[in-house]
């Protein structure tokens, strides 16, 4: 989808500093940062919604957030999807947002 934003990431189109990327995931940070540590997984691969994503991207996707947690060394942390209307772009991300306290406004 050329309006997306995250496609425009992906295909080079926009400029950015990956946290990670393979071939079917890329990890940036979030220009809008709502925690100390503030990361967007996304897939390659434009999916809409949550409830249009497989069992299979799913499955890798949580894998890839399990990797960058680890390798990043993330602590105290909250993932965050949005959907059905919550999303500010309408592509299938997962966010990590680290070194939160237990009473954030997040």
């Amino acid at each position: 989808m050329e309006e997306c934003i995250f496609c425009q990431i992906i295909n080079g189109k926009i400029p950015t500093n990956p946290v990670y990327q393979d071939e079917n995931y890329i990890v940036i940070h979030d220009i809008h940062p709502r925690a100390p540590v503030h990361m967007l997984v996304i897939p390659k691969t434009h999916v809409a919604a949550f409830m249009d994503a497989d069992d299979t991207l799913l499955t890798e996707l949580t894998s890839v957030v399990k990797k960058i947690i680890r390798e990043k060394n993330v602590r105290s942390y909250r993932i965050v999807t949005n959907g059905d209307g919550a999303a500010v772009i309408d592509h299938f991300h997962i966010h990590i947002m680290g070194q939160v306290d237990k009473n954030r406004d997040l």
